[in-house]
């Protein structure tokens, strides 16, 4: 299996994806394309000694930075992005990773690659901790404004993601909403509602921002513009939280005391909240697979966006999407698959 990565992606570029990279290979046994600027990435490269025999690189002269945009994603075809958007079109590599401009990744990979026939729009779906297990928060981005079809799509795809990656069996899709009850929401919800119902999906109703990280739900679906504040804000609510916690246990003693006790099952606590555990990103719907990471990763997250990208290719993930989408457009259509 081969993962092509945007060695020039994110905030400190090559200083995380090349040691990613060299990680993974060892670690999930895949081969890795660094795409990017070769004189960054073997100065890179030599600190760790070599890349060896299951990471290569593919010369992109370009570079489309965090801050750029549309004319950038349009004008620089020799990109890292565009170039490894295209390795997975050319069937050169199974996925494509990248830490960069969340923008420039999802306009080029919907450009390069297209989309899943059926599918109308794709949407970021991302992992994020629960009390018990993992929740699917989709779209977190990509789409601020959607129609109730497309939410519809969404929560097909996150269906198939969590049985497929997650294993879970039947997973429960809640609709992101300003209260549990129906009628709650604005007309995208509400109309959104009525559809999921008849949907084949586990549909459980309504849910509020309040239960993103309570296991309530395995599939949480909202357009891009919710979706991405409720991921910021609880980002930040994370951020701010252990910042004063560490605030806190520097103040006396016996906070310095309870830490030393804690301190075991607090490294679990933070390892669980911690946004290099998952990798990044997936860009469901697109014809191709593609994961985006944050901005801000480390060689850690770089790993793990890895080993994500090779779960969902061993999984076949893309096909079983494709085939569901299928199989619910047509229903509606009432013709035969």
């Amino acid at each position: 299996m081969r993962i092509a990565v945007d060695a020039m992606g994110g905030d400190i570029g090559p200083k995380a994806t090349v040691p990613g990279a060299l990680n993974a290979a060892a670690d999930f046994g895949v081969d890795v394309l660094l795409v990017g600027l070769e004189t960054a990435i073997r100065r890179e490269a030599g600190k760790h000694g070599s890349l060896g025999s299951h990471v290569s690189i593919v010369d992109a002269p370009e570079e489309i930075g965090m801050a750029d945009g549309l004319l950038a994603f349009r004008r620089k075809k020799a990109s890292s992005i565009r170039v490894g958007a295209q390795l997975v079109k050319d069937g050169r590599a199974d996925a494509f990773v990248s830490m960069g401009n969340t923008g420039a990744v999802v306009y080029i990979s919907r450009d390069v690659l297209g989309a899943l026939k059926g599918v109308d729009r794709p949407a970021l779906a991302l992992l994020v901790p629960g009390l018990e297990g993992k929740t699917l928060l989709l779209d977190v981005g990509a789409n601020a404004n959607c129609q109730p079809h497309n939410l519809v799509q969404f929560a097909i795809m996150g269906k198939i993601f969590m049985e497929a990656v997650a294993g879970l069996k039947d997973p429960r899709v809640g609709l992101m909403s300003i209260g549990e009850e129906k009628g709650k929401g604005n007309d995208l919800v509400k109309q959104a509602f009525d559809r999921l119902q008849e949907a084949p999906l586990r549909f459980i109703g309504n849910v509020e921002g309040k239960d993103l990280f309570s296991s309530v739900a395995d599939v949480i679906v909202s357009d891009g513009f919710t979706g991405n504040i409720a991921l910021k804000v609880s980002e930040g609510v994370v951020q701010s939280v252990l910042s004063m916690a560490r605030h806190e246990i520097t103040k006396n003693i016996f906070a310095k005391l309870g830490y030393l006790l804690m301190k075991r099952h607090l490294k679990k606590v933070y390892k669980k909240v911690d946004y290099s555990e998952y990798g990044g990103a997936q860009l469901l719907g697109v014809d191709g697979v593609c994961i985006i990471g944050h901005g801000r990763s480390n060689p850690a997250a770089v790993r793990n966006a890895i080993g994500l990208a090779r779960d969902f290719v061993a999984n076949g993930v893309q096909a079983k999407i494709q085939a569901e989408i299928l199989r619910y457009e047509h229903a509606l259509r009432g013709v035969a698959p």
